[in-house]
């Protein structure tokens, strides 16, 4: 019999072994009279429990103090006497309410809204239970037939994430090292496919992009959670890719008062502070506000050039009556500085040349004083809600935004060849330098109108989501790339000591992109244990090119129809199996040389299977999912460098993915992702079947572990693992190794502040993240951050 490590079986066991909690054990409360939400959060925070409500049910409604020792079923009585519900502890141990059949008396309306979770409030802890990327709708994950992960604000800012590449580390199916180092963007890919295009969500509306530089950049401290959607998802938003969706989800104004004062000190000259305010504006609570506003002032790991940003975003919300709740969000974000990247020749990095020589892993290949990345950006909007009835809900989103980018770079090509000798150390001595840039301009507008109706047939429950929305882009785009900059001594660089030659634009252009969309959604549940999704939609997407280089006007008009369906089973021990299939498309820009016209859209599709546990009460959830995802009708180029729409790519793999507390007061995350294929499998070019599109290792896994002591210390030790692979493309000269990068955290809570320490990278491990077409990147060096928060 195999023996396993002390540490093994310890986590073995926590993962089989939940414990359970006396519904019969008395507790002290002392709760002062508040919104009925509000105190049943309390209630359930104290019992760790986890509290699931519509919030409808209680919207209006107030409890009254709740002073002295109960039980839990006694405490519950008494804050929803005269209420009209009536509590219940679900099997899972989870917390509900129902209608109650006794006639009450009515009870005057007021316009509050407590802390019950929904699938945009804030989460205490790591572990939502509701969400509404998936489907649009107040849904519980449970519930959910795709594979979904939910990284909240207390999650991602224990483990010292700064942006979201940070804080989808620790998650399946994504690689965030698929250009190394860079201060440019977050740059991702899910299940094996590039999630730069066409672009993350916010507050589930797309922030579209074309694929250049002119990205619509996010802030996790604006963020109250990120949620990650695996697998096309065409059917609720229209064009997308097919790895999955990225949607941040904004902090709105609160019913409670949160006043938050932070600051922050750390490595490359790091100086940032925050504030994050909110609250009621008037006695009756019609009125909520919200500040969020940060600046950082800050330099890049390499010769001083600025990292410096500014993000201010106030919002507000008005309820005139219980069923219609506006709220107006806006925000404002800039970035100044130079451009750090960590690209090197295969050869040279990856592999020694063919004279045994190796760059500098420190070597800036780039222009201090030249290269720089200056962005700007601000967008305006709303969310209304009306409740016409408890059978129906009209809602409407929308947001307009502009951004302007300004981009410039020196990049190296490869060595400065002086002779025919390959073995000859003078030929490389030195690299060739281009230079690439981009001047954009982008307007965006996007509104999404939906209409949610409940019906109750019987045993049969259904949410009938009808939607239509339109978003158009307009993009002013100037984008060059080649030209000249004076060569670089790799051993022995010296910068400012020539002109940079920019080349003609490659693209000198005005774009236009439309797209509007019809969606119907039908979540179907019965006997409290089946939950069945089934939707369709129909878009209409258009494309439009003025080129200022030669005076062209291009169409490309596309129409296509993508579903998804899936199926739930609801386990009363809080297993929950699914089953689930969904597409996705995204149109092309490249026109048929044989017809002249645009070529079909691009399609994905998805088959998922996968089995989730949330124990009975504890706040664990264990979720793992076999795929078969395929990109089809893709642009390939044959031997003759002519287009053809033959390509395709075939991904299969299996995700786990855990987040527990397996003693109180100590959290473990952890994430495993096994991909046994990721390859073109269709290509009008024989060479590309069998390689790989992306860089997609057979293993990656990563788990997180803190702890809090009575002594009110917290510390905290994740490490990330991705396996060898032979990076994008197939092509590199020699195997990618793999890595393992370790990260920590140390921290205190006393009175009102709360004090942390996060290191990524803790033992500043040089490694290579990715290869690809005869480059290779390196990965992020090490970070340390300190922070203080004060919160009143």
């Amino acid at each position: 019999m195999p023996r396993f490590p002390r540490a093994s079986l310890f986590f073995m066991a926590a993962l089989i072994a939940p414990a359970a909690m006396a519904q019969s054990a008395r507790l002290t409360y002392d709760l002062p009279a508040a919104p009925l939400a509000t105190t049943l959060n309390r209630i359930a925070v104290q019992n760790d429990r986890v509290l699931s409500v519509d919030p409808a049910l209680v919207r209006g409604l107030d409890a009254p103090a709740l002073r002295g020792s109960y039980t839990l079923d006694e405490a519950l009585q008494r804050v929803t006497a005269g209420s009209g519900l009536e509590p219940v502890v679900l099997a899972d141990g989870a917390l509900t309410l129902k209608r109650s059949t006794q006639p009450v008396a009515t009870l005057a309306p007021i316009n509050v809204t407590g802390a019950v979770e929904t699938a945009w409030s804030p989460v205490q802890g790591y572990v939502a239970r509701r969400s509404a990327t998936a489907t649009k709708t107040d849904t519980p994950i449970i519930e959910t037939p795709q594979s979904i992960s939910v990284i909240t604000a207390d999650r991602f800012n224990a483990q010292g994430a700064t942006n979201i590449k940070d804080a989808l580390a620790y998650s399946p199916g994504v690689a965030t090292t698929t250009y190394g180092a860079d201060s440019r963007y977050d740059w991702i890919s899910l299940r094996g496919f590039d999630a730069y295009t066409p672009g993350f969500y916010l507050d589930g509306l797309p922030l579209r992009n074309t694929g250049n530089w002119g990205i619509w950049q996010t802030e996790n401290y604006g963020a109250e959670r990120i949620e990650l959607l695996r697998g096309p998802a065409s059917v609720l938003f229209g064009q997308t890719g097919p790895g999955g969706v990225v949607n941040v989800v904004s902090k709105r104004p609160q019913e409670e008062p949160l006043h938050e004062l932070q600051a922050q000190l750390g490595d490359h000259q790091r100086r940032r502070i925050a504030a994050d305010f909110t609250g009621p504006v008037d006695e009756d609570g019609k009125w909520l506000y919200r500040f969020v506003g940060m600046g950082l002032d800050a330099e890049l790991p390499s010769h001083g050039m600025n990292n410096d940003r500014l993000y201010l975003a106030p919002s507000l919300t008005w309820r005139p009556s219980s069923d219609t709740t506006l709220t107006l969000m806006a925000q404002y974000a800039s970035k100044r500085g130079g451009t750090y990247t960590r690209v090197r020749p295969a050869e040279g990095s990856l592999v020694p040349t063919p004279a045994g020589t190796r760059i500098p892993t420190s070597l800036l290949v780039g222009e201090p004083g030249y290269d720089h990345f200056d962005q700007t950006q601000w967008m305006a909007g709303y969310e209304l809600e009306h409740r016409v009835s408890d059978a129906l809900t009209l809602r409407q989103n929308l947001r307009y935004g502009r951004l302007k980018v300004d981009y410039a770079a020196v990049q190296s090509p490869g060595y400065v060849t002086v002779n025919d000798d390959i073995t000859d150390p003078a030929n490389y001595q030195a690299l060739r330098r281009t230079v690439s840039g981009s001047r954009e301009h982008i307007s965006s507008f996007t509104v999404d109108n939906q209409a949610q109706t409940d019906l109750t047939l019987g045993d049969w429950r259904h949410r009938i989501l009808v939607g239509v929305d339109y978003q158009r882009s307009r993009i002013d785009q100037f984008s060059f790339n080649g030209g000249s900059a004076p060569d670089l001594d790799i051993y022995n660089p010296v910068y400012h000591r020539g002109p940079m030659v920019r080349p003609a634009p490659w693209m000198d252009a005005d774009l236009t992109l439309t797209q509007t969309g019809l969606y119907v959604q039908d979540q179907i549940k019965w006997n409290e244990r089946w939950v069945a999704t089934l939707g369709g939609r129909y878009d209409s997407a258009d494309s439009k090119i003025r080129s200022r280089i030669d005076g062209s006007n291009t169409r490309y008009p596309d129409h296509k129809f993508t579903g998804r369906a899936g199926l739930v089973y609801l386990d009363p021990t809080g297993w929950a199996p699914y089953v689930s299939y969904s597409e996705s498309f995204i149109p092309t820009v490249t026109l048929d040389p044989l017809t002249g016209q645009p070529f079909k859209p691009e399609t994905s599709r998805q088959y998922e299977a996968g089995l989730r546990y949330q124990p009975p009460g504890t706040k664990d959830s264990y979720s793992v999912a076999v795929f078969d995802l395929r990109r089809q009708n893709y642009i390939s180029y044959d031997a003759e460098s002519m287009p053809k729409q033959t390509g395709e790519v075939t991904v299969r793999g299996v995700e786990f993915e855990a987040t527990m507390q397996p003693i109180p007061r100590m959290n473990v995350i952890a994430s495993y992702s096994w991909t046994p294929k990721a390859v073109v499998t269709a290509s009008s070019n024989p060479a590309e079947i069998g390689k790989q599109a992306t860089a997609v290792p057979l293993n990656r896994a990563s788990l997180w572990v803190d702890y809090r002591f009575e002594s009110r210390v917290k510390i905290g030790a994740g490490a990330r693992y991705t396996g060898a692979n032979y990076g994008d493309g197939g092509g590199t000269p020699a195997q990618v190794p793999s890595f393992v990068l370790m990260d920590a955290m140390v921290g205190y809570d006393v009175s009102h502040w709360s004090l942390a320490l996060n290191v990524r990278n803790l033992t500043n491990k040089t490694y290579i993240a990715n290869c690809g077409y005869g480059n290779c990147y390196y990965g992020e060096p090490r970070t340390v951050v300190a922070t203080a928060t004060y919160r009143w």
